[in-house]
């Protein structure tokens, strides 16, 4: 885990939760391998922070207003600065938490690439869906099963065409990953209220990495003719770090050009609306080490700067019909995925739907994930502003009385 100390500068002071010791969790930030725990530094701020970040998660500190959060950045600043020795806890020492409670979770599809890969992995046509161009597609998701990076994931059960096409009950056959990014909500809304696109970063705490994790034969006969269930509610993983929009403000860029036209709710009037960030996604294989050179597999590298659709967008798609959004909503920008054989953000891109094998480092084939694999993800502005990890390892489907 120390690996990833170039991820956290002082220029990051991404927010999480931890506990040390059995000791009550409560909101950190980490500089190197350093965690500090904020309800031991000395920061002069209100009481109302105070009392946000001494909470098991970081729902009230993501609720404050956006001026509330700048002074507390600063104020976290110089007291790291000053205070190192005496409030620094190493990261190995620490057990870190879910930093959210999560009441609602959308995912959308935000990227041509992965739409059209996906079209011709299943239905061997490359075409977009009469929405894609006009709106972020989406579908309401599970809260109930997201997990924190490390949390096991169990093969699940459901109904699934066999070999002869025949309906079959049993584990998954094509366990699949996929390599997203969500933004958590800070500021709420108001039922029936819409917020403006150019409104959208005052409801946004931060960004996390999201494995929304895939039983690709569960959800390919659900799927038809409304939205997967089973196969994507068994689990969906988060990293445990949320990076503020502040951190990557240097990071912001361009996205893609519209066309068509958006409509009027979602003319974004801020030139520079996404971000520059490098996602990188890996297989260890199952029964091996991460220290073994072969053990580990890089499947995908692709970059959010290439998502047709930004985080400002989805916060408007989302309420334009007087949805409320909630603090702690994840609102998630589905596969992130290029056009090139290694830009695939999951298996169903990369094996074709399955009709595919892949080889990894140690020789052996895949087409989709076997127990004991692990799928690790990473992302990265620059130096010293980075996400961590969001991994899970597979586990066996347990025994169906």
């Amino acid at each position: 885990m120390s690996g990833y100390t170039n991820h956290f500068s002082l220029d990051n002071l991404p927010y999480g939760v931890a506990s040390r010791d059995g000791c009550l969790r409560s909101v950190v930030t980490r500089v190197n391998d350093q965690v500090y725990f904020l309800n031991r530094l000395p920061i002069n701020v209100s009481e109302e922070i105070k009392e946000a970040v001494d909470q098991p998660t970081l729902n009230a500190l993501a609720a404050l207003e956006k001026s509330q959060l700048l002074q507390l950045r600063e104020e976290i600043r110089s007291s790291v600065t000053i205070a190192a020795s005496a409030t620094a806890v190493n990261f190995k020492d620490v057990t870190m938490h879910m930093p959210v409670d999560v009441p609602g979770f959308t995912d959308f599809s935000c990227s041509k690439e992965h739409t059209l890969n996906a079209g011709e992995a299943v239905m061997g046509i490359r075409k977009l869906p009469p929405g894609m161009l006009h709106f972020p597609v989406g579908y309401t998701g599970r809260s109930s099963s997201i997990v924190v990076s490390g949390t096991p994931i169990l093969r699940p059960y459901g109904q699934f065409r066999g070999a002869k096409g025949e309906v079959v009950f049993g584990p998954s056959q094509q366990l699949d990953y996929e390599m997203e990014l969500g933004c958590i909500i800070g500021k709420p809304s108001k039922f029936g209220e819409r917020v403006s696109v150019n409104d959208a970063d005052e409801h946004i705490f931060g960004l996390v990495l999201v494995n929304d994790w895939s039983a690709r034969d569960i959800q390919g006969l659900e799927m038809v003719p409304l939205g997967p269930v089973n196969g994507k509610s068994f689990g969906t993983t988060i990293s445990p770090w949320v990076i503020t929009l502040e951190a990557l403000e240097p990071f912001r860029t361009e996205a893609p050009k519209k066309d068509p036209a958006p409509a009027a709710y979602l003319n974004d009037l801020l030139k520079k609306n996404s971000y520059r960030l490098d996602l990188t996604s890996e297989l260890v294989e199952a029964g091996k080490s991460r220290e073994d050179d072969k053990a580990t597999t890089r499947l995908c590298k692709a970059k959010l700067e290439w998502m047709y659709w930004t985080f400002r967008d989805l916060v408007a798609q989302q309420t334009i019909n007087g949805c409320n959004i909630n603090t702690g909503d994840i609102l998630a920008t589905g596969t992130v995925s290029g056009l090139g054989d290694d830009e695939h953000g999951c298996l169903l891109e990369v094996t074709k739907g399955g009709k595919v094998d892949f080889k990894i480092s140690s020789g052996a084939s895949r087409t989709y994930l076997q127990d004991g694999d692990e799928v690790t993800m990473t992302a990265v502005a620059a130096d010293g502003i980075g996400f961590g990890e969001c991994s899970g390892k597979i586990l066996p489907a347990t025994p169906f009385d």
